[in-house]
């Protein structure tokens, strides 16, 4: 087998998963677009581990603990986002930038010029 075809698969996979990362606005296409580059790392640790004919299969077993950590990655992202959607109601990543609760306006005292504003509590 040429290392040539499965090499050129994994550049295509990471390059759209990279594309995936810097051009999409949804938190969950991002984290998609991510597993994706993972994968493209996978298929080529598995590719050079069969053309090296390496008795340790190092890349077999890296592959695995690639997949542990995606695997973990998602998990924890996707627990992020659906917090993040259900504080904010959007998964937007542009609009999740200032994610401090402390910087958006009250929904009461948005248009009331008058409104007192609460004082801050230290923690």
């Amino acid at each position: 087998m040429h290392l040539a075809y499965p090499a050129v698969l994994a550049a295509l996979l990471f390059c759209t998963g990279l594309y995936g990362v810097l051009a999409r606005r949804n938190a969950i296409l991002v984290l998609m677009s991510v597993e994706l580059m993972l994968n493209a790392v996978n298929l080529n640790l598995v590719a050079f581990d069969v053309w090296l004919r390496d008795t340790l299969h190092a890349g077999q077993a890296l592959t695995l603990f690639t997949i542990a950590i995606a695997a973990a990655e998602i998990g924890i992202g996707l627990a992020i986002v659906l917090m993040v959607y259900r504080n904010r109601g959007t998964s937007d990543v542009d609009r999740l930038r200032d994610t401090s609760e402390g910087h958006e306006p009250h929904p009461n005292n948005a248009g009331d010029s008058t409104a007192t504003a609460r004082p801050e509590v230290a923690a």
